[in-house]
């Protein structure tokens, strides 16, 4: 069996070996834009979605492949929070709360299920929903010490162009990180970290996060077509 992070890094390379069609799109390659949204942890201190949800924003530039496959950077701030009072009383200790800051650098494989296109042309839709793996860095500054981390996100957005050059999007994903320590804001208060003291390997026992966000893009630098070739296609 796959553990969590080889399973996303083999989910990030089929996608990355997913039919590189001919670029025959005669529209734009990239795509740069931000995007803004809400934040929450999962972990010890909490295992509800969206309870204690922060906020978030990110800087994204995306490389479309095809009209169905993109490769999408992206740069991002996020806070946690949390309380071992949401635990119902199985965490050992006093309560402890915490709240931090995030910085995330990390990349995405996206799949379309349908062709994406601003014009109808073979089957392209202006709204075409997506699903997308990758991998990043989290780092956490201190106030207790800071923390470095890899990131594996997974998750499905949907994006819908408004017109030739510009898109929006929502996008959902959960972050899984190789840390037990995103939850862990003080010198004095560590029964966060492994608070059963398990030791897990690997993804096991470790902290997670999720985005939830609503994105804008404009594209730029057009795609070099043969006018000749896309003339012979459309025949």
């Amino acid at each position: 069996m796959f553990s969590r992070p080889g399973l996303f890094l083999v989910m990030t390379f089929l996608c990355l070996c997913h039919p590189m069609v001919a670029q025959d799109d005669e529209g734009y390659m990239f795509e740069m834009g931000l995007g803004g949204g809400g934040s929450f942890y999962m972990g010890d201190a909490n295992s509800r979605l969206y309870r204690n949800t922060d906020g978030m924003f990110t800087l994204i530039a995306r490389y479309n492949v095809n009209r169905r496959f993109s490769l999408k950077c992206g740069i991002a701030a996020a806070g946690i929070s949390g309380s071992s009072d949401n635990s119902n009383g199985t965490l050992p200790g006093d309560a402890v709360d915490f709240s931090r800051t995030l910085y995330e650098f990390g990349i995405q494989a996206e799949w379309g299920f349908c062709g994406y296109s601003f014009t109808p042309w073979e089957g392209c839709h202006r709204l075409a929903p997506y699903g997308l793996a990758g991998i990043g860095t989290v780092f956490a500054p201190k106030p207790a010490s800071n923390v470095f981390a890899l990131s594996f996100p997974i998750g499905m957005g949907m994006r819908y162009k408004l017109s030739e050059r510009a898109n929006v999007g929502i996008e959902w994903t959960m972050r899984f990180s190789s840390s037990d320590k995103l939850d862990v804001t003080s010198t004095e208060w560590t029964s966060l970290d492994d608070p059963f003291m398990i030791k897990g390997k690997g993804m096991k026992n470790k902290d997670s996060y999720s985005f939830t966000m609503l994105y804008i893009t404009f594209d730029v630098f057009r795609r070099p077509c043969d006018c000749n070739d896309i003339k012979i296609r459309k025949r």
